[in-house]
Formats: C-alpha cells, sequence, structure tokens
C-alpha cells in the first residue's frame, strides 16, 4: 500500500533527511586515502546521534553499522571495516539513513579519493546527472517509468550499465515503502505519481555491463565485471508544486 504523506509527516521527513544529508557530507568530507571505512562510519554515527536522530541502516536486517560504504567495484551496502584502508584513485560510495521522531531520510554520495581517473570522474558525473534526471521526472500525473527511462536513457547514452535487481522505494515512517522505484524503465509506464508521495531515488550505475553479485557476507554487492559503480540517492516528496528534495545538507 501507498502511504501519501501530509504536510507535518513531510515536514518531520524534512527534518530527518536534513540530519542525514549533513552525516552523509560529513563523511564524504572525510574521504581521504589511508583512512579506514570505519573511521568514515564513526564520523556518521557520532554526527546522526549528536543531532538527535537514530542511524536508520544500524541494526536494519542486521547491518552492523550507520552507513554503507562500498569501494570501487562494490555497489552497495559495503560494511565498513577497521582493517579497510581507503587508498589514493578510489571512489567511495557512501549510504546514509536517520530516523527523527519516526520518520527517515535516506542518500547517498560517491566521491573520489584523492585524485581519480578521468574514466572514474565521468561514471561519478554522469550518475549523480542521473540522479538529477530522475528527480526532474518525479512529478505528479508522471509515471514511475518516467523515472526510470530517465535515468536508463542517460546513463545508457554513455554505454553504462544499470543495475535491475536493486532499486529505490517509497519512504516514510519505514525505510522501505511501496513502491519499488527503478532505474531503468518506459517512459508513461507504471504506477502514476501523485502528491504526497515520498520516494528515494537512487541511481546504481556500473561502468560496464548491469549485472551484480553479492559477496558471501551476505551484503556487499559488487559488479559482475568487477569495474567500478557509481551511487548517487535523494529522497524526495512529490507536491503539486514539484519535487522537493528532503535530504538536502
Amino acid at each position: 500500500m501507498i502511504v501519501l504523506k501530509t504536510g507535518k509527516e513531510i515536514a518531520l521527513m524534512r527534518e530527518a533527511g536534513r540530519i542525514a544529508a549533513q552525516a552523509l557530507m560529513a563523511g564524504v568530507q572525510a574521504v581521504a586515502p589511508g583512512k579506514t571505512t570505519q573511521e568514515i562510519n564513526r564520523v556518521i554515527h557520532d554526527y546522526i546521534t549528536s543531532h538527535g536522530a537514530v542511524p536508520s541502516f544500524l541494526g536494519y536486517g542486521g547491518f552492523p553499522a550507520a552507513a554503507c560504504i562500498s569501494i570501487n567495484q562494490e555497489v552497495i551496502h559495503g560494511i565498513p571495516s577497521k582493517t579497510r584502508r581507503i587508498e589514493e584513485g578510489d571512489i567511495v560510495s557512501i549510504d546514509v539513513g536517520a530516523i527523527y521522531k519516526g520518520y527517515h531520510g535516506d542518500n547517498a554520495y560517491t566521491v573520489g579519493a584523492g585524485q581519480i581517473s578521468p574514466e572514474k570522474q565521468q561514471l561519478l558525473d554522469v550518475t549523480k546527472k542521473c540522479l538529477e534526471l530522475g528527480i526532474e521526472a518525479a512529478v505528479p500525473g508522471n509515471r514511475l517509468g518516467d523515472i526510470g527511462a530517465a535515468v536508463q536513457g542517460y546513463a545508457e547514452s554513455f554505454g553504462y550499465g544499470v543495475v535491475r535487481e536493486y532499486v529505490g522505494h517509497g519512504i516514510g515512517s519505514e525505510m522501505h515503502q511501496e513502491p519499488e522505484v527503478p532505474n531503468y524503465g518506459r517512459a508513461g509506464h507504471g504506477l502514476r505519481l501523485a502528491a504526497g508521495m515520498t520516494i528515494a531515488i537512487e541511481p546504481m550505475i556500473n561502468l560496464r555491463g548491469a549485472g551484480v553479485r553479492q559477496l558471501s557476507d551476505g551484503w556487499t554487492v559488487v559488479t559482475a565485471s568487477g569495474l567500478p559503480s557509481a551511487h548517487f540517492e535523494h529522497t524526495v516528496a512529490i507536491t503539486d508544486n514539484g519535487p522537493v528534495i528532503l535530504t538536502r545538507p
């Protein structure tokens, strides 16, 4: 069932989103060669808890950290580690959620550590643009397929692969609500969007091929090709005045 949010609920989600976004940016700014992924996770955890919120991911389905931190070919759900050090030229995807007064904000960003290759930089730029295009399509009267088609069309115009096994989602008093929000689709098809819907749009774009696989840790998802992937995400409210990004720092 899709839950339409009231203005009061969206206001609470905006606060949850602001905390999640600030925590994410604190983590992004902490990324540097030599840092461990657990150090980045600690920065994020401490920001969320010191601002009156709870990390959405910590304990969710048994996940052991406040943030998912994925490097290079890791697409999503990377588990922070005290021994995993970021290296010069890596790209680091950080996914962060926060719960404030019972409502969630969810966002992700991929950043380069030090100097990254032009190939990786273009992947980041294109994936970020995919998110922007997906958000632009999130207006009342459009359909879910319009969001997916916008993301897919732009990514594939560069020869990139769009992950299909993992998608965006509705969000509110639960981290994952209906509907699913694929990053692929046909314009004009799928569920019609309505004011009051709140969704997480999150393109996951691979340098080559759409295929992914899950590692034996039960969480980390990597590209089948072994080549890099990027991930950007915002929580968005669909309103009569257009899409409103709730996860702004």
